[in-house]
């Protein structure tokens, strides 16, 4: 998929300028898109590339967070063995801790990354995420002490963009999925609603959607510009927004699907 990216890199960058002029947006940097050098495919290939900012966002792939990925499987087992000798609550202060040290060096010394592919910028979000799948204790009072944690690591002000908005939206991310985890402790009707939609999610239908989602997640943009840039094209304001987006809807998403499924098979 990453050559087939680079080897449409010049046909996707003119679909993006045109979707962007359409839109009255600053074009994006041409290198993203028309850098199909050695030493791109080579960090690519080795999983390096996150960790270089010159390469972190260097091809038309939404690849970046694919690099975050492989860091964090990397440091995972260490990451574990922490917790083992001190607990969940400890080494993920610890962790965040070390993390919030590598953001703020980076601060200072003026390193920055055009998206968030170092693991430091994210790694409080791994953490949520391992705190929520640690939560399952006797104690009642555990969870509690999760959650508050998740949700203090959530609110930590890098790796990404940041308003209120975006905070309320996090905040709420990490207490509906820990309510998924836990809705045996919750009252009354939200443990019966919060079973429910757990249960709904656990079915084979979004099992598969689970199994497809990264797969889609990666191709839907080399059918989408494509399309969008297309449409634009041809039709313009000829026609309204919410019209031009159900074309483009109801092209990219059975394209996309399948493609996802085949790659999977």
């Amino acid at each position: 998929m990453l050559f087939l990216a680079l080897a449409l890199g010049p046909y996707l960058y003119e679909s993006r300028t045109v979707i962007d002029d359409f839109l009255l947006r600053s074009h994006q940097a041409p290198e993203r898109y028309l850098d199909s050098g050695l030493k791109n495919i080579v960090a690519h290939l080795l999983f390096l590339f996150g960790l270089l900012p010159n390469f972190a966002y260097r091809t038309p792939l939404p690849d970046w967070s694919l690099g975050l990925e492989m860091q964090f499987y990397a440091v995972f087992p260490a990451v574990m063995l922490l917790v083992r000798r001190l607990d969940w609550i400890r080494s993920a202060v610890l962790i965040a801790a070390l993390g919030g040290l590598v953001v703020f060096a980076m601060g200072q010394m003026s390193v920055h990354f055009p998206m968030p592919s170092f693991l430091a910028l994210k790694m409080q979000i791994f953490l949520c995420g391992m705190l929520l799948a640690g939560v399952l204790h006797p104690s009642r009072l555990r969870p509690i002490l999760h959650l508050a944690l998740a949700m203090l690591l959530a609110a930590l002000p890098y790796g990404g963009e940041y308003g209120l908005g975006k905070l309320l939206i996090r905040e709420v991310l990490v207490m509906g999925f820990f309510a998924l985890v836990l809705y045996r402790m919750l009252p009354g009707m939200a443990a019966v609603v919060a079973a429910r939609i757990a249960t709904t999610l656990g079915n084979r239908f979004f099992h598969l959607m689970g199994e497809l989602s990264f797969s889609i997640y990666l191709i839907h943009l080399l059918v989408l510009q494509p399309v969008a840039a297309f449409v634009i094209t041809q039709y313009g304001h000829d026609l309204v927004a919410p019209l031009r987006f159900a074309i483009v809807l109801l092209i990219v998403l059975p394209t996309v699907s399948l493609l996802s499924w085949i790659t999977y098979n």
